[in-house]
């Protein structure tokens, strides 16, 4: 299995890419999926973040009112932390799991690409397990236009996300491999395509996308 860490901040457009890796045939686990999960009802998670938050972010229907955690998880940094302490272990287990399933199974090939598409992936210290660590990077600004007029979100809580998250200077020092999406949807394809090309000649050969030192850009 060859190991692909995928990531970019809010509204980079790194969703678009993951999506275009699975459509090349790579297997794509997407950590905002496991998020969702490990904080449905029943689950211990959304047992702890309530006894830490409070009941009101809990909907009636038993389900997490993502938004009421939001409001008091980011109103500073101790919150937040407890936030990260209590979700970010539990989906690094559950994405672990899938990885081994993966593996597992009958008719996994040892050059398969098996991408993890994850927004915190630097954030949380997990660069180092992966054979290629993709970046996806765009403009501030740009990000925050985009998040605010395509999904109607509210620009000061686009902001204080990005706060939090790594800066540019912070994923370009993790990354293999480096996409811009700045421009058209059908540039960001292209650089997508080269980059899956890159990616499955080298689990081919069984060893690092790239030579130490070089990080190729594409866009």
């Amino acid at each position: 299995m060859y190991l692909v860490g995928l990531t970019g901040g809010i509204g980079s457009g790194k969703s678009t890419v993951a999506q275009r890796l699975a459509a090349l045939g790579c297997e794509v686990i997407d950590a905002d999926a496991v998020a969702r999960e490990v904080v449905q009802p029943g689950e211990p998670t959304l047992r702890d973040l309530a006894a830490r938050f409070g009941p009101a972010i809990v909907q009636a229907d038993g389900t997490l009112d993502r938004q009421a955690l939001a409001h008091v998880a980011f109103a500073d940094d101790d919150a937040r932390a407890d936030l990260d302490r209590i979700t970010h272990p539990r989906i690094a287990a559950r994405i672990a799991e899938r990885i081994a399933q993966i593996g597992a199974a009958a008719d996994a090939a040892a050059d398969e690409v098996v991408v993890v598409d994850h927004p915190l992936l630097i954030e949380t210290g997990q660069t180092g397990r992966f054979d290629a660590v993709l970046v996806v990077l765009a403009d501030e600004e740009l990000r925050v236009r985009r998040l605010v007029e395509a999904r109607g979100l509210d620009e000061q809580d686009v902001r204080a996300r990005i706060r939090v998250q790594a800066d540019d200077g912070q994923r370009r020092q993790e990354a293999t491999h480096i996409l811009h999406n700045e421009g058209s949807l059908e540039e960001l394809v292209g650089q997508v395509d080269a980059v899956h090309a890159e990616l499955v000649a080298a689990a081919g050969r069984g060893r690092a996308a790239v030579e130490p030192g070089r990080t190729p850009e594409y866009g």
